[in-house]
């Protein structure tokens, strides 16, 4: 496992890095990812005007810059990610906001999941290839303390119920998901994010 990891932090991006990369392809009509096609060269560009949009607007609670800033270890938040992803767009703003704000206690790297298989398939979601995903890692001993995603609690049931009364994934339930963390502002992922790191500062993962 920890050769794995190590091979992803050695091929990972900067956020500013990994944005650069989305634009950039996005300048030659593609997308990040091993499939390529108009729709998700779309869902890509709806994504990077919701990053831009959340990079200006989101906030970072004081208690949670607080919890942060006394965390007793260094950490790295190991995204897997990809540029076409709805709920990747709309958490990596927050996770890199939270880094910013953590006086350089949390460092956010991110990987591309069609080119970190090794790695996605230690991190799969009910069998299956779900990002975004977080994977916490203490930089003082070099291992995986926990792993969080693909999304807020909240957004997970919202998906879950609609799937189990409908029976499948389609438009409506894509924009009252992108409704959904519009109006949470953000807030679920501190949270949850924050309460895994407060249970490995105290032991208790």
């Amino acid at each position: 496992m920890k050769s794995i990891v190590a091979k992803a932090l050695f091929n990972s991006y900067s956020y500013a890095e990994y944005r650069k990369l989305v634009t950039d392809l996005l300048s030659e009509g593609k997308s990040t990812g091993d499939q390529q096609s108009e729709s998700l060269t779309h869902y890509t560009s709806l994504n990077e005007a919701r990053m831009n949009r959340l990079e200006k607007t989101i906030k970072i609670s004081e208690d949670v810059i607080s919890k942060l800033q006394q965390l007793n270890n260094h950490y790295i938040w190991l995204v897997i990610s990809e540029g076409w992803c709805g709920d990747a767009a709309q958490i990596l703003p927050i996770i890199n906001k939270m880094a910013l704000e953590s006086n350089k206690k949390v460092d956010v790297r991110i990987v591309l999941r069609d080119q970190n298989n090794e790695l996605m398939s230690q991190y799969l979601t009910n069998g299956g290839r779900a990002i975004p995903k977080v994977v916490i890692i203490c930089k003082e001993a070099g291992i995986v303390r926990a792993d969080w995603g693909p999304r807020p609690k909240g957004a997970t049931e919202l998906m879950t119920n609609y799937k189990r009364d409908f029976g499948v994934i389609d438009e409506k339930i894509k924009t009252d998901l992108q409704l959904w963390y519009l109006a949470d502002k953000g807030i679920s992922v501190q949270e949850e994010l924050l309460q895994i790191m407060e249970n490995i500062k105290y032991n208790r993962l």
